[in-house]
């Protein structure tokens, strides 16, 4: 049995300032991370070293012996019971404001010091070397066996067990965070390849869409915001990370897209927009939020088209969605179709006032272009095909409105991993009243509508932005027994 050789790390302390957790933290990993990189490329250069090459996580834990009293009005920032509770961590650079305000509620709220200190999870070589764009070579590759010398991922430690509520913990023990560390490594790897952007671009407040058509219409709204000082916004970043700060600038576009062209209209305090070209279809919807969802952002809005499924609707009428039925089936093995998946005040009263900012109509009139109700998402994109017994029935007896193929998707995935959500779509066509989506049709629809419908999803994600998060992270979406961090 070869000896481990592991890098030399501080001995586990606790800590009262968050800040300087934090730093910890990012010194713990930095340590791991290039003494894993450093042996790396030396096994790549001379071949398997004699020893086992072993790195781990950082940890942070905290212990409680009473029971806290704090406001009940909060969601998050406090643990549910006496005992100890942990995370690993990955990324703290990244996450470093995450991992602050986190902490900082942690301490205050209990008056305990946190612990910082390494974890008994190995950091897998892959995710060790990513930041240094180091390519990690397929089985057979290497002229040795990476897994005897290196920790490889383990889906025993990459999975959403605390998220979906099937974590088991012993007595007086609990996890801090929804995700463990390799949890988070492996969305980060997937969204750097689906997206073609990095996942530092991200900002807190996402917007979904399933036609490209709204990409250009953001990046125009993203120039005007460059050319405005007063606006807050930093930059636009484009697919493979193209950056620009004027409203000039110019932006390479790829030959090939990504599978999820995704782009960023940057604030320094993280609190700009990311739009997220999903394309068609629950499981892309899924995917997306799946791996979005580890950034923590503070609220994802979908602004798709659907048809629409009322005699009185009109091509290019809002719908925002109170209810979902749920026909998608991508997530029936983690959030069961008898969830309620209940809509958020907060998001539905920006979303309201936001049509009518854009349209200039209000209260009763507002009834004219937008109707509340429940939107149907399914899986079968050429529904309208099926015998009228079948889908046409259900969707009346529902009441449905609307119906799509992304918007129950992501609301879902939103409620599972408790980060506020909503939809507004736009009618785009009405198949049950013969106005399919034809091509003159449709051109007219886009031409008209795309760019109002973008700037109602971007104005409601400006408000949401201006509301404390205390009141946006509802308490809704908290479980009997819920982690502390958000």
């Amino acid at each position: 049995m070869p000896r481990t050789e592991i890098p030399d790390v501080p001995q586990p302390e606790t800590f009262t300032d968050a800040e300087a957790a934090v730093d910890r933290l990012i010194e713990l990993y930095s340590t791991a991370t290039d003494f894993l990189s450093d042996r790396f490329a030396q096994a790549m250069r001379d071949g398997a070293p004699e020893t086992r090459i072993r790195a781990f996580y950082p940890e942070i834990s905290i212990t409680t012996k009473t029971y806290a009293h704090v406001d009940s009005r909060l969601s998050f920032g406090l643990v549910a019971e006496p005992g100890t509770h942990s995370t690993t961590v990955t990324r703290p650079d990244l996450f470093k404001r995450y991992l602050t305000e986190q902490l900082r509620l942690l301490i205050r709220n209990h008056g305990q010091p946190v612990r910082i200190g390494t974890s008994t999870t190995p950091i897998p070589i892959h995710f060790a070397v990513a930041a240094t764009n180091t390519t990690v070579p397929q089985q057979g590759a290497a002229g040795f066996t990476l897994r005897d010398v290196f920790d490889v991922p383990d889906l025993t430690t990459t999975n959403d067990d605390i998220v979906n509520g099937t974590y088991e913990s012993l007595k007086g023990t609990g996890p801090l965070s929804l995700f463990t560390a390799q949890r988070v490594d492996y969305s980060l790897a997937r969204l750097a390849h689906y997206t073609a952007t990095d996942p530092a671009h991200f900002q807190n407040f996402v917007l979904f869409t399933n036609y490209q058509f709204y990409v250009s219409e953001f990046e125009a709204f993203a120039r005007a915001m460059l050319a405005d000082p007063s606006s807050g916004y930093t930059s636009f970043v484009s697919t493979n990370n193209a950056e620009i700060t004027a409203p000039d600038g110019v932006l390479d576009t790829p030959a090939k897209l990504p599978q999820m062209p995704t782009y960023h209209l940057k604030r320094g305090d993280m609190g700009g927009i990311t739009l997220v070209n999903i394309g068609v279809g629950p499981s892309n919807a899924k995917t997306a939020t799946d791996h979005i969802a580890v950034l923590r952002p503070h609220a994802w809005l979908m602004v798709g088209h659907c048809a629409g499924l009322r005699n009185t609707q009109a091509l290019g009428d809002f719908v925002l969605a109170h209810a979902y039925l749920r026909e998608d089936r991508v997530l029936d093995d983690d959030l069961p179709v008898w969830v309620p998946i209940p809509p958020l005040a907060e998001v539905q009263r920006s979303l309201e006032a936001a049509v009518a900012e854009e349209t200039q109509l209000e209260g009763y009139e507002l009834k004219r272009v937008m109707r509340t109700g429940t939107v149907a998402s399914v899986d079968n994109r050429n529904w309208e095909l099926r015998e009228k017994s079948g889908p046409v029935q259900r969707l009346s007896q529902s009441r449905a409105i609307g119906l799509d193929m992304e918007s129950a998707t992501i609301a879902a995935n939103g409620y599972r991993f408790r980060v506020p959500y909503g939809t507004l779509l736009c009618v785009s066509d009405k198949p049950l009243h013969g106005e399919l989506k034809l091509p003159g049709m449709a051109s007219d629809f886009y031409t008209t509508q795309v760019a109002r419908h973008l700037k109602i999803g971007i104005r409601a994600m400006e408000k949401l932005r201006e509301m404390p998060l205390e009141r946006l992270h509802s308490r809704k979406l908290r479980s009997f027994d819920e982690t502390p961090f958000l």
